[in-house]
């Protein structure tokens, strides 16, 4: 069983767990489900931001911690202040070392977020509004092309945006017409190696209409630029800052960077 077998098992267990404690209806009832979300198809396209959305991520599988000792609501901020196309936040607490409560703390910010976890099942899309996100996650490597299609209409009907993350040419089955955004993922999730060429070689390939974005391996302004070049319009980046001491102050620094040119 590789990494996503694993992590997608153990997602199983935590949705039908949360089901019991909590129900969609109760769910429902937050404060945050009533709003008017953002949208970072939008947030995208304004000359203003940068096009980044920065992520605020504690650990992972393959790096274990990265920074357990940053505020989500001080980096977050900080993030928001210099420029952030939009936020994303892992909520996946066994691998990731997130929790829900980070999203609900990072609304604070008056940009798009990305519930960044694992999403098998509608239940989640509930919990998503309910957090104060505006934009899911759905990982074509874990989902059939008819899973994909079924939650990415829930999610409309919720007013909420849909990524749908994409890593080998075989995954453009699931595109549909209910997904917002294409992210093409230059990590495996299988393997978590990464081959930062996968998002050039696959982008040619996505319809025109779709916004695209490129995800992990990004650490630098050359890449972006490469990446502009190709179409693109988003960057998802995260590692790069999480793992600074002061994870706002790299963003602020690497932005200053990208706008010299």
């Amino acid at each position: 069983m590789n990494i996503l077998e694993k992590i997608i098992e153990s997602k199983k267990e935590e949705v039908a767990t949360n089901k019991q404690f909590i129900s969609s209806d109760q769910l429902m009832q937050h404060p945050f489900f009533a709003r008017t979300t953002f949208s970072l198809k939008q947030f995208l396209r304004d000359e203003n931001k940068t096009g980044i959305i920065a992520e605020f991520k504690r650990q992972s599988p393959s790096k274990g911690i990265i920074n357990n000792k940053a505020d989500v609501v001080e980096v977050t901020k900080a993030y928001s202040d210099n420029g952030a196309a939009g936020l994303s936040v892992l909520t996946d607490t066994k691998f990731f070392g997130g929790h829900a409560d980070d999203l609900i703390k990072a609304r604070v910010n008056h940009i798009p977020i990305l519930r960044k976890d694992f999403i098998i099942d509608t239940y989640q899309l509930i919990e998503v509004k309910a957090m104060g996100a505006d934009v899911i996650l759905l990982i074509a490597a874990c989902l059939s092309p008819e899973s994909v299609q079924e939650l990415a209409f829930f999610a409309k009907s919720l007013g909420l945006e849909v990524l749908l993350e994409i890593h080998v040419e075989d995954e453009l089955v699931h595109i549909c017409d209910e997904v917002d955004i294409i992210g093409i993922n230059n990590r495996n999730l299988k393997t978590f190696e990464v081959d930062i060429n996968r998002s050039i070689e696959l982008s040619r390939k996505i319809p025109a209409d779709k916004t695209k974005m490129a995800e992990s391996g990004i650490d630098n302004v050359e890449t972006i630029k490469i990446f502009k070049e190709a179409g693109f319009s988003g960057f998802l980046m995260g590692e790069k800052f999480m793992k600074a001491e002061n994870p706002g102050e790299a963003f602020e620094q690497f932005v200053q960077q990208l706008k010299k040119g």
